[in-house]
């Protein structure tokens, strides 16, 4: 919590998103990498114009997504140029993270690492779940061990609880407070919880819970 805070010190921030472009090699891909970087910065640049308290970048565009055993080098490669990029651009009083779908954590820290980034968002961080880019193995050990591993334990790791877009049925048995309560033990920085689909809305009272719970454990 006092990392979060060092981080974000206002009582409730706002990150923006930045959708990259398709990157090369996936099927969306248009065929110019620079009009990708020149397009992410320009985004997070508006960002900045509306005073967002933070930058999260991610390659939302990459569909249809491959698991990390299937991610390819072009796409660790161009996601670390853009988001050296957009770090350059923005204030540096503005953290920034980075997410690679799908649940490609090893390579978002390693991105940060690379490009000076403050935290990033991570799928699959405690509990398995079925996504629709298939099954989701749960990673904390090895990806703590990975970010002790390369000196990034300055990085945050924001980890998504019960993940939209996603079958939870195997842990049905396990509530959101409980997974909660899991990654906070297995040592993340902070959750992210949304609603079951992207754009949907999250429900408040699963949120006031949370709350609750993360403050009475504090």
């Amino acid at each position: 919590m006092l990392k979060f805070r060092k981080l974000f010190p206002q009582s409730c921030s706002i990150i923006g998103m930045v959708h990259v472009g398709a990157l090369p090699g996936t099927p969306k891909y248009g065929g110019c990498s620079r009009k990708i970087v020149e397009n992410a910065v320009k985004e997070a640049s508006m960002y900045v114009d509306c005073c967002v308290d933070g930058i999260l970048i991610e390659n939302m565009h990459d569909v249809p997504y491959v698991k990390q055993k299937d991610i390819s080098p072009e796409i660790t490669a161009m996601m670390t140029r853009i988001c050296t990029e957009i770090k350059k651009a923005v204030p540096q009083n503005i953290p920034c993270g980075v997410q690679i779908l799908a649940g490609c954590n090893k390579e978002a820290i390693a991105v940060a690492k690379a490009a000076g980034l403050q935290f990033i968002r991570a799928e699959g961080f405690v509990f398995s779940h079925v996504a629709d880019e298939g099954f989701i193995d749960s990673n904390p050990g090895i990806l703590l061990r990975y970010r002790k591993q390369i000196d990034a334990e300055n990085i945050l790791i924001f980890a998504d609880v019960k993940k939209k877009h996603s079958s939870h049925m195997i842990t049905s048995d396990v509530s959101l407070l409980e997974t909660v309560k899991a990654a906070e033990f297995f040592l993340a920085d902070g959750v992210i919880l949304t609603g079951k689909v992207t754009g949907g809305e999250t429900d408040v009272q699963d949120l006031l819970g949370i709350i609750y719970t993360l403050i009475r454990n504090v």
